[in-house]
């Protein structure tokens, strides 16, 4: 079982926002799933081809047609906050 610091450490990294009754939750199924991983690992796949998708059909591409955009106005119009412009949006970069 890991500890509250812990959970609430991996929380913070995935930007996630956890009631007490989640931390509990996740201190137990955390260590499981590492569990998991690390018997997958255990796993020799030396000689098993790489698969890349299921099905070898193509998807159906339309023409490559210029069409006309949306004006800025439009493009912000519906925005909760904007700035000369610009959508606002939170910082993402540098937060811990």
């Amino acid at each position: 079982m890991l500890g509250k610091e812990e959970v609430l450490k991996v929380a913070t990294l995935s930007k996630l926002e956890l009631k007490e009754e989640e931390i509990e939750i996740f201190s137990q199924q955390l260590p499981k799933i590492v569990e998991f991983v690390e018997k997958l690992e255990e796993l020799d796949t030396k000689d098993v081809p790489p698969f890349y998708e299921l099905q070898s059909i193509e998807a159906p591409m339309r023409d490559d047609v210029s069409q006309k955009g949306l004006s800025n106005e439009e493009a912000v119009k519906n925005a909760p906050q904007t700035e000369g412009g610009f959508f606002i949006v939170p910082r993402v970069v540098g937060t811990e």
